[in-house]
Formats: structure tokens, C-alpha cells, sequence
């Protein structure tokens, strides 16, 4: 585990344990970087992280906050925004893994185009039921091209990502599509689902830092126990060079 990791569980302590209530403002960066011994931009990294957990905001000029609607069990919350796997997303929990299929074949034209190879590229074909302290957490049906890296069904059982990682790939960003499907008779096994039941499904292609697509997949949740977030951000309207705050605000007229 990184350093800004550790800081980052630190504080997620800190504001389950009463240290700070919901709204409360964090300490300043320097006086964070003091107390776990470590320098401002470990901190930087860490605060970023809880900010794309939906944990904490920022607010220019004042610092950073512990969000007003934060709880206790928002750490089960599944962030949209950050593409790097169950194991790193429900870190403090034990995460487990139950393998119902692994095989290979060659993609069919909708995966070669989701992930940008050819008919002749074989892929791997994973079915995977994730656990989160013994709870069902998600089913997962995913396609990743065997030339990314050899999997074994040894590393289904754990993290995929934490191998791909170690192998070299560096994840950097993913594609989702989020919608709302009726349980089918694999989610009835997989999630212990009734048939036609709400379930959320999550459609992505996740890329390395190189641009390369390297997991197509549907990840369903039960609907009883899934939640999701997502950190949005509206970045300030940028000003003409030259022009004033009150120019800007002039809207043009349609003529």
C-alpha cells in the first residue's frame, strides 16, 4: 500500500470515529503533512482520492470539508469515477472472489470493436461473483484480450487489477454506462436475485495510461445493497485575456 493510501484509511477513520463530524473543515495540508510525517503532495494525493470517493469537497480560498450528507457505511458507496476494481474501491474490507467460468475464444465484432483489436486476437471470457465480507457484491462477465498479460484462475480469485499492475499495465481511465436492467436467470444465481428483479448494471472499457482499451465488461449489483456516487466538478468559465469578470457575464444576443 502506498503512503497516501495509508493516509487516505487514516482519515476515513478519523471521520467514522467521531474526530470530525460531517461539514467539519479539514486541517490545512501543511498541518496534515506534519502529523503523518510525510510531504504535502502525499497529502495532496490522498485528499484527491477521498474527493473522487465522494468523501470530501474543496472549496477554493477555504479548504477542505468533510461532506455534510457523509455517513458511516458511505465507504461501501461504489465511486463511478474510479476505475481500479473492487479489492482497491472496498479497501478495508475483505474482498473474495468466486470464479463461475474461464475460458478463451476469439471476439466477436462487438468486442473487437470495444477493444480495438482484430477477428483474429484471442480473448479471455471471465464470470466472476464478488464478495465484500461475505456479502454478495457484484456479478461480473468480463472480456480482456489474452495478449494483455496471462491470466490464471488463481488471479480470479483475487484482484485481476493488483496483477495487471504488477504485471506493468497502468490503468488510467474507463467508459461506463450506468442503467437499470430486470434480473435474469444467471443474476438469480450469480447475486441470489428473483427473476425480474431490479438489478444496476455498469457497462465499461477500461484503458491503460497508453490509451489501449484492456476490459470490456457488465458488472450487475443487487439493488438492496448498492449504492453509487459521483464527484462532479464545474470548472469556472474561462475569461477572454483581457476581459473582466462583469464583461464575462454579458451574455451574447441572438440577432
Amino acid at each position: 500500500m502506498y503512503r497516501y493510501q495509508e493516509i487516505t484509511e487514516s482519515l476515513k477513520k478519523m471521520f467514522t470515529d467521531g474526530t470530525y463530524a460531517p461539514g467539519d473543515p479539514l486541517p490545512s495540508q501543511e498541518w496534515l503533512a506534519q502529523h503523518f510525517h510525510t510531504t504535502r503532495q502525499t497529502i495532496h494525493k490522498a485528499l484527491q482520492s477521498l474527493m473522487m470517493d465522494g468523501v470530501v469537497y474543496s472549496k477554493r480560498g477555504a479548504g477542505t470539508f468533510l461532506r455534510k450528507d457523509f455517513r458511516p457505511e458511505q465507504s461501501a458507496v461504489t465511486p463511478l469515477t474510479r476505475p481500479v476494481g473492487t479489492t482497491e474501491t472496498m479497501k478495508g474490507h475483505k474482498v473474495t472472489s468466486k470464479v463461475l467460468s474461464f475460458s478463451a475464444r476469439l471476439a466477436n465484432k462487438d468486442e473487437q470493436r470495444a477493444l480495438m483489436i482484430g477477428a483474429a486476437d484471442p480473448v479471455y471470457v471471465i464470470e466472476r461473483v464478488r464478495y465484500v465480507d461475505g456479502r454478495t457484491y457484484s456479478y461480473e462477465h468480463t472480456i480482456m484480450p489474452v495478449a494483455i498479460m496471462t491470466l490464471t484462475e488463481k488471479i480470479l480469485e483475487g484482484s485481476i487489477y493488483a496483477a495487471l499492475k504488477a504485471h506493468g499495465v497502468r490503468i488510467a481511465g474507463s467508459h461506463r454506462k450506468v442503467f437499470a436492467i430486470k434480473a435474469t436467470a444467471k443474476d438469480v444465481d450469480a447475486l441470489g436475485a428473483k427473476l425480474h428483479d431490479p438489478v444496476l448494471a455498469i457497462k465499461q472499457v477500461n484503458y491503460t495510461d497508453e490509451g489501449k482499451p484492456f476490459d470490456y465488461s457488465e458488472v450487475h449489483f443487487p439493488y438492496e445493497t448498492t449504492r453509487v456516487s459521483a464527484e462532479i466538478k464545474i470548472a469556472p468559465f474561462p475569461m477572454k485575456k483581457n476581459e473582466s469578470p462583469h464583461e464575462q457575464q454579458k451574455a451574447p444576443r441572438n440577432q
